[in-house]
């Protein structure tokens, strides 16, 4: 048997769930949790690793649905079995779980296939940079004003990532004044130089938005995050229009259609490979957006996404969040350290990273 025919195995799926380190919240939801699907996939002498952040529950899609669609295809056609995978959850409905699902086996079997090709996966899909900026996010509304700085400082003075990511909008936009009291904390901290970025994850109204882009003007603030639901374009639309700031958002996209209807909306498009379909739908989003001379920034899961980022031209960032750089320390050995404020996805076969299995068996689920 050759490598063109070398076939895809079962999957083998896992979920953990891991507590946060503090408790969590943004404009619009809460948590203490996070929870991670993982899926191994073999064929041949390697085997690709791939994850989600999403309900235990995508497991079961995987196992009982999508498992059946890849096993036995070429572990080189990733496009096919991605296609596959798409029509297999047609019925169940892409957006969601089963997205998400979709994403953590598209991630695996591109592991999977540069460790076939013994390669680095940034190598497998070539390079445009050799270096990818990240980052900092976090600063949850419910951190407290010490929390915060020393979140902050971390990043800044410590690890020297000159940009950071607060999250602002509390109560679905009934605090403001708190919210626009925390960004200027959030400007002394990090000083005039540093980058300062807020996500609203949708709390804001439109015209509250516009207010809030304002005032965040005077503070140096350059990105604005889905201030208003990223599904109302019309009001991303208004924002973007209005403000100084940056308008992003994308992170809740599931397909290549809905950024398309998004692009017109932004400045800078945000994907979560996680979520949308995987690096293979991932890359296409990106293209997408440079055919409309914008920026792609990666969401969360910043390991799953730096070879693919690396690749791309239009590049703008990843995020290095909080929940998930902490997660992905945990659970893999090959981590990438963002000292200095970017990463070189370089290092070792496929993407680079191992599951510390044993370790992390107190988390598992599932």
């Amino acid at each position: 048997m050759t490598k063109n025919t070398v076939p895809i195995e079962t999957p083998a799926v896992s979920a953990y769930t891991v507590p946060t380190d503090a408790p969590e919240a943004d404009g619009t939801f809460a948590w203490d949790t996070t929870t991670v699907v993982i899926t191994e996939i073999t064929a041949g002498h390697a085997t690709g690793t791939g994850w989600t952040y999403a309900p235990a529950a995508a497991a079961d899609v995987i196992r009982e649905q999508l498992a059946a669609a890849i096993v036995g295809r070429s572990a080189l056609d990733v496009p096919a079995a991605h296609t596959a995978m798409v029509r297999a959850v047609r019925n169940a409905g892409r957006p969601g779980i089963a997205g998400c699902a979709l994403s953590a086996v598209d991630i695996a079997l591109w592991d999977l296939k540069a460790r076939l090709l013994e390669t680095p996966l940034v190598r497998l899909l070539g390079a445009a940079r050799e270096s990818v900026p990240v980052y900092g996010s976090g600063g949850f509304t419910t951190y407290h004003d010490t929390h915060l700085a020393a979140q902050l400082n971390g990043w800044v003075h410590g690890q020297h990532i000159p940009r950071v990511k607060i999250r602002i909008g509390e109560s679905w936009g009934r605090a403001v004044a708190r919210d626009l009291d925390r960004v200027a904390a959030a400007r002394q901290v990090i000083g005039p130089q540093g980058e300062l970025y807020v996500d609203a994850n949708g709390a804001y109204t439109r015209k509250q938005a516009v207010r809030v882009g304002a005032a965040l003007a005077e503070l140096q603030v350059g990105w604005f995050e889905e201030p208003v639901a990223s599904d109302d374009l019309d009001g991303l639309s208004l924002v973007r229009d209005t403000v100084v700031c940056d308008v992003a958002a994308g992170q809740y996209g599931y397909d290549l259609a809905c950024f398309a209807r998004m692009i017109p909306a932004l400045d800078c498009l945000q994907a979560d490979a996680t979520r949308c379909g995987g690096l293979t739908e991932w890359l296409r989003a990106a293209a997408l957006a440079q055919a409309h001379g914008l920026e792609i920034s990666a969401h969360g899961a910043p390991h799953a996404h730096a070879a693919a980022a690396a690749s791309v031209p239009n590049l703008r960032h990843i995020e290095w969040f909080h929940d998930h750089a902490r997660i992905e320390l945990m659970f893999f050995d090959g981590v990438l350290d963002p000292m200095g404020g970017s990463v070189r996805p370089d290092a070792g076969v496929g993407h680079g990273l191992t599951l510390r299995a044993e370790e992390i068996e107190e988390f598992r689920v599932l």
